[in-house]
């Protein structure tokens, strides 16, 4: 099965520019942890609700503080055409819950998550749990600082 059968479409965007308090607005309105950040028309990043939370908040920065200010700017992706399988084992092996998808000419097409690869019963959704479950990872508290 290729990503592109399993992913969400609809993918709300942030901009560098918008504030954190606009992104956890966004991200309570569509229930989602994690929003693409993306300029001229592309992906510059990505802003999840542990980055406002550690980079921000525990920091005491304002509401206003800026999105590319507390940002994951490595970009992880995978392609729509790729398979589900080899997604997920990247997934567990990079410790993230959540891809953004792009196209061939890196234009960005949705998002999977760990909840779409669960939903197909063919995706090793046991092991790559596990895996992403355990300590270490991009947004792990022991990870450098962006």
């Amino acid at each position: 099965m290729k990503v592109s059968e399993a992913m969400s479409r609809n993918v709300k965007l942030a901009a560098p520019n918008q504030t954190i308090c606009d992104a956890a607005r966004i991200m309570a309105e569509i229930d989602a942890g994690a929003l693409p950040v993306e300029e001229n028309d592309r992906l510059v990043g990505m802003i999840t609700d542990r980055d406002i939370a550690i980079r921000a908040v525990a920091e005491h920065k304002s509401p206003d503080t800026k999105i590319m200010d507390v940002m994951s700017h490595e970009v992880l992706y995978c392609f729509d055409d790729q398979d589900i399988q080899d997604v997920a084992r990247n997934m567990a092996e990079e410790k993230v819950r959540r891809l953004p998808v792009v196209d061939r000419s890196k234009r960005l097409v949705g998002i999977v998550s760990l909840a779409d690869i669960a939903r197909e019963a063919k995706a090793p959704t046991a092991k790559t749990v596990s895996e992403i479950s355990k300590p270490g990872g991009q947004h792990s508290q022991s990870a450098a600082r962006h």
